[in-house]
């Protein structure tokens, strides 16, 4: 039976520990919108004129998006170390292999990983506008991509707040493909944070994402005392 002191001491161990950060360890609703200019870039927009009739259209494929899709995600954090053959991820099968990831990674002693998805729903969405029409499957497309990119936003400042939390710095999200960082990673890396169960997002054989609007990051949790890149 713990007596008066060890019930003080767990007390205070309980007012320091910090408070759940939302969409650690379990997936999460993000709220986040279709920005008008990235989807505009998306479609290969810089900054020429662009016809009423198809700007009122984007926009119409905006809100569409905003109204049908709901974008989710979820994240994890892991110690991580340099091995053979990578950066390893402790505790799951995940071996990060590269240059590019290794020094995104140097001097970090844990990592998030993250997933954000528009959902199983959003591929029918987008092929129902596409085979409405042509220009207005493109727009809705332009902007489901731009919504899943906030919601990793998103997402990633709930990722920052658990990297302040261990007294860390996080680091901007790396996601693979990037660098020579090689998408076969993505199957490890949906298995370390159950997506396949928690999210719906599978891959194909040439390792893509599905659904297509759905986004996987790396983000290190470095001493503040480290300059990183």
């Amino acid at each position: 039976m713990a007596n008066m002191g060890d019930t003080g001491r767990e007390e205070a161990a309980a007012r320091r520990a910090p408070a759940p950060v939302v969409g650690e360890g379990r997936p999460c609703a993000l709220a986040a919108s279709v920005k008008r200019r990235e989807a505009w870039a998306f479609l290969g927009h810089r900054g020429q004129p662009v016809d009423d009739r198809l700007a009122a259209r984007l926009e119409e494929a905006a809100a569409l998006c905003e109204r049908e899709l709901a974008p989710r995600g979820i994240f994890r954090v892991f110690p991580v170390r340099p091995g053979a053959g990578g950066v390893v991820v402790a505790g799951t099968s995940l071996v990060l292999p590269g240059e590019s990831i290794a020094r995104h990674l140097r001097g970090c002693e844990y990592a998030a990983l993250m997933a954000v998805t528009l959902g199983p729903s959003s591929e029918m969405v987008l092929r129902r506008e596409a085979a409405v029409s042509a220009t207005g499957g493109m727009l809705a497309d332009a902007c489901a991509s731009s919504l899943v990119e906030q919601a990793a936003g998103v997402l990633n400042e709930f990722v920052d707040e658990a990297a302040a939390q261990r007294g860390c710095a996080p680091t901007w999200r790396f996601s693979p493909g990037y660098g020579d960082l090689p998408l076969s990673v993505q199957g490890s890396f949906l298995e370390a944070l159950d997506a396949g169960r928690t999210l719906g997002i599978t891959l194909t054989a040439a390792n893509m994402l599905v659904p297509s609007k759905s986004i996987t990051a790396i983000v290190g949790f470095r001493d503040p005392d480290l300059r990183g890149e």
